[in-house]
């Protein structure tokens, strides 16, 4: 029995890992840091494994998970600039053409505010309907859909992705 629920559990957190780990990018972390959000969402989905797999909407529940942890990271660190050992090497052509992409897209997403930005991340990254949305933020299917609104309106007259569309540099 035990087996099987580790089995279970293996395939669950295989499945997930790489969608919560770039949720949790796109909700604002670093790479290093959405990797431990992502570990530490699926640590704790793994001690409540009897709720999680028992959940209606399981992805809701683990998105939430992850976004109590990303919230509560917010509430606890300071976020300055960090010492390190070694210098990032410089890319090639090619890569920055990506990220300039990036940059421009997450710098849009920093134009929104913390529920318009979680709600795009959970429809559009993590595929999750309005219904799997509310449950995870514990909000009402209408503020999901209002968030979705506002936020789409936003994004779709920030200068940096008209500047990505657009092919122009600023």
């Amino acid at each position: 029995m035990g087996q099987d629920r580790d089995d279970e559990f293996a395939e669950f957190a295989s499945a997930r890992w790489l969608v919560l780990a770039r949720s949790a990018v796109l909700l604002g972390a670093g790479h290093h840091e959405a990797e431990d959000l992502a570990q530490t969402a699926l640590m704790r989905c793994y001690v409540s494994w009897a709720k999680v797999s028992g959940a209606t909407h399981p992805d809701a529940y683990v998105m939430k998970i992850l976004l109590n942890e990303f919230r509560s990271s917010r509430r606890r660190r300071w976020w300055q600039e960090r010492p390190t050992a070694e210098l990032p090497e410089h890319g090639d052509q090619d890569a920055s053409v990506r990220v300039d992409g990036a940059d421009a897209v997450a710098r849009a997403l920093d134009g929104l505010g913390a529920g318009q930005r979680e709600v795009v991340v959970l429809r559009y990254y993590a595929h999750l309907s309005d219904r799997e949305i509310a449950d995870a933020l514990g909000i009402a299917v209408g503020t999901v859909k209002s968030r979705l609104s506002r936020a789409h309106h936003r994004l779709a007259h920030d200068e940096h992705l008209t500047t990505l569309r657009d092919g122009t540099t600023r």
